[in-house]
C-alpha cells in the first residue's frame, strides 16, 4: 500500500475509487466497508483509496477550545490503523493533517479542491453517518447530488451489525443487533472486555512499534519489559493485561507475557519517557538467542488477549516487584486454563 501526507504527489493515482473516514480500530465496520470499496474499484479498474486525517478531527477541536473531554480515547496509532489498511487490501491512503484550515472548509470546497481536484475520485463510498465540510454541512445528499453534476460516482453502506451475546437462560435482547462502531470498541476497551474486543475487530486488539529504551528499572527488579510507546495522550485500553509478543522469535512463535497500558503510577513521572503512555511488556519466556540487548530497535506486534486489572500505585519497589510477580502467576494460570480449554474443546471435536 502507498502512503501520501497530503495529495501533491506525482505518484499519487490521477483517479480512484475512494471511502474516507477516521479509520480508529478499522474494527469489521471498516473492514465491511474497504470490502466493498476493494470490489468496486476492481469492476471500476481503479486503485482503491482511503482518506484519513490526523489527528482526529475530534483532538483538533478539543485543544482549540481547551475541552480535552471532547478527545476520543484512541483505539490505534497511525502505525496500526496503515497497517491494518494495508491488510484490507487497500492500494492507497492520504493522511491529510485536521487544522483550522480543514476544518474551517466548506462543504461544497472540500468535494472540489479535496475529492475532484486533489484525489480525482471517481467513486466515492461513505458510511450512512457520514458528514463534513465546516460544521459538519455536508451530508450524503450534498455529495451525490455534487456528484452528478461533477462526475463522480457516490453509494452509500448502510451500519454493520453483529449479534448480542447472552448467556445460557437469559432471555433474548430487546436490541438483537450491535451496530459495530470505533465508539464500541473504545467501551469494550474501558471495560477491558476483551472478548467483545475481539468479536468487535475481528482480531486480538493489538499494539505494534520500536521497542525503545526506558529507565531499566524493571532489569532491577528482575523483570525487563520491552518498551512501546503509544503516541496519543489518551489510550482506550489500560491497565495490566496478559498479552503475547509477535516479532521476537526466529520461528514467528509468539510468546507469552504480562504488560502494563498506561502511565506507570508508581514511578516518577519525570523519567526518561517523560510520562508518556507506554506499553510495558514483560516476556514470561525470552529467546536466549536475543540476550539481554537483543528487543532494543525491533518491530513487535503485542496482542492484549485479556485484562488482570487496572493500573495500581504501589507504595515502593519492593510492593511493586511484589505485585509484578503476582501478575506474572495469575498470566501464567490463565495461559494454563486456555490451553486446558483448547484441550478439551479439540477432543470434543474429535468425538
Amino acid at each position: 500500500m502507498k502512503i501520501f501526507r497530503g495529495f501533491r504527489h506525482s505518484q499519487l493515482a490521477p483517479h480512484c475509487a475512494l471511502t474516507i473516514g477516521n479509520f480508529d480500530g478499522v474494527h469489521r465496520g471498516h473492514q465491511a466497508m474497504l470490502a466493498l470499496l476493494r470490489n468496486e474499484a476492481r469492476h471500476r479498474g481503479l486503485p482503491s483509496c482511503a482518506l484519513t486525517f490526523e489527528p482526529h478531527p475530534r483532538d483538533f477541536f478539543a485543544e482549540k477550545f481547551k475541552k480535552p473531554e471532547l478527545a476520543p480515547a484512541r483505539i490505534a496509532t497511525l502505525r496500526d490503523k496503515l497497517s491494518e489498511l494495508a491488510n484490507n487490501g487497500i492500494d492507497q491512503t492520504v493522511i491529510i493533517p485536521f487544522n483550522e484550515q480543514l476544518a474551517s472548509l466548506p462543504a461544497e470546497e472540500f468535494i472540489r479542491q479535496v475529492l475532484v481536484e486533489g484525489l480525482g475520485a471517481q467513486y466515492v463510498l461513505v458510511g450512512d453517518d457520514f458528514r463534513f465540510g465546516a460544521g459538519r454541512t455536508g451530508d450524503y445528499a450534498m455529495l451525490d447530488a455534487a456528484g452528478r453534476v461533477q462526475g463522480f460516482e457516490v453509494s452509500r453502506m448502510n451500519s454493520y451489525e453483529i449479534s448480542r451475546l447472552t448467556l445460557p437462560g437469559e432471555a433474548a435482547p430487546a436490541q438483537p443487533g450491535i451496530r459495530v462502531s470505533s465508539t464500541e470498541v473504545r467501551e469494550a476497551l474501558s471495560l477491558g472486555d476483551m472478548d467483545e474486543v475481539t468479536r468487535l475487530l475481528g482480531r486480538p486488539y493489538s499494539v505494534s512499534g520500536h521497542v525503545v529504551h526506558g529507565r531499566k528499572l524493571g532489569r532491577s527488579l528482575d523483570f525487563p519489559t520491552l518498551n512501546l510507546r503509544f503516541s496519543h495522550w489518551k489510550p482506550a485500553a489500560s491497565g495490566i493485561f496478559v498479552v503475547q509478543v509477535h516479532g521476537l522469535t526466529q520461528d514467528g512463535r509468539p510468546l507469552p507475557g504480562v504488560a502494563n497500558m498506561g502511565i506507570r503510577p508508581s514511578l516518577d513521572p519525570n523519567d526518561v519517557n517523560g510520562g508518556r503512555v507506554l506499553l510495558e511488556t514483560f516476556c514470561l519466556e525470552w529467546p536466549q538467542e536475543l540476550g539481554r540487548e537483543g528487543g532494543y530497535g525491533k518491530i513487535i506486534r503485542v496482542e492484549l488477549l485479556h485484562k488482570l486489572h487496572d493500573e495500581r500505585k504501589y507504595d515502593g519497589l519492593a510492593a511493586l516487584q511484589e505485585g509484578i510477580a503476582q501478575d506474572c502467576a495469575d498470566a501464567r494460570a490463565w495461559f494454563a486454563a486456555r490451553h486446558s480449554e483448547t484441550r478439551r474443546q479439540t477432543t470434543r471435536d474429535r468425538i
